[in-house]
């Protein structure tokens, strides 16, 4: 259950301009509904249309000022970057990127074929690679920028079930150390969230068996389930300038699991 305590309000995310992929649902949903109320200028794209839009409906019924949402599905390059250039069109340089999207449907090694492997890598860590490419050159000219590159415990404890998954996320570490050490001199941070089993509404449909139960109260040294409140909570601090000397790192929110 998400619990009710008294957060914290980052006044460098006021009026601040962020990109957020895979905003519609889950753990993106919550990124979306945080920066909002933080007072950012947020801009999302994601594949669900529906959703999406009711999202936006709802932030906006709650009196906060609503995110843009793009149609797009990232693993077309040059949609993406069309949506990022659109936001500095509309909103000026963006500042903080969120490279969110993701999808970790389960398969066995022997049922994998090039294509499919091909669609995960584009699915799960292509993206993130030409999401930061666009915005480089607006968050060095605006003086720096915060890229939050999002991975999964799974590579860490070597799940069975995902091969294609996991080798994308691992990759992302990777991704994050190089990008950083490039960019760094202007001021561009980069790092990689990496989320343990986070309870959206997915999750529990498809994964939230009695076993399922009984694995977190084994392996999480907190027995709390990980919302996706949690993840956003850290986000918001890698995104603001409270974070300014957070650079090449990952960050772990599992409750303890590895």
């Amino acid at each position: 259950m998400e619990q009710d305590f008294p957060y914290a309000v980052y006044p460098s995310l006021d009026g601040r301009v962020v990109f957020i992929t895979g905003g519609g649902s889950g753990i993106g949903e919550s990124l979306v509904r945080h920066f909002c109320a933080q007072g950012s200028i947020v801009t999302f794209i994601d594949i669900a249309e529906d959703a999406s839009r009711a999202l936006v409906e709802s932030i906006k019924s709650e009196g906060h000022r609503a995110p843009d949402f793009i149609p797009c599905d990232l693993r077309d390059i040059e949609a993406l970057q069309a949506a990022i250039r659109a936001t500095q069109e509309k909103h000026g340089a963006i500042r903080v990127l969120l490279n969110n999207a993701g999808n970790d449907d389960r398969h066995r090694t022997e049922d994998v074929t090039v294509a499919y492997w091909d669609d995960r890598m584009a699915v799960n860590q292509r993206h993130q690679f030409f999401a930061a490419q666009a915005v480089r050159p607006m968050m060095r000219d605006a003086g720096g920028g915060s890229i939050v590159n999002f991975g999964s415990i799974t590579w860490m404890v070597g799940d069975a079930d995902c091969p294609a998954y996991v080798t994308s996320k691992a990759a992302i570490t990777g991704l994050t150390r190089a990008l950083a050490r490039e960019f760094g001199p202007e001021r561009i941070r980069v790092n990689c969230m990496i989320p343990g089993w986070v309870m959206t509404e997915r999750q529990m449909r498809l994964w939230l068996t009695p076993e399922g139960e009984r694995q977190i109260a084994e392996r999480q040294c907190l027995q709390d389930r990980v919302q996706p409140s949690d993840i956003a909570r850290m986000a918001l601090f890698l995104a603001a300038d409270d974070s300014h000397m957070c650079t090449s790192q990952h960050f772990i929110v599992d409750g303890g699991w590895v």
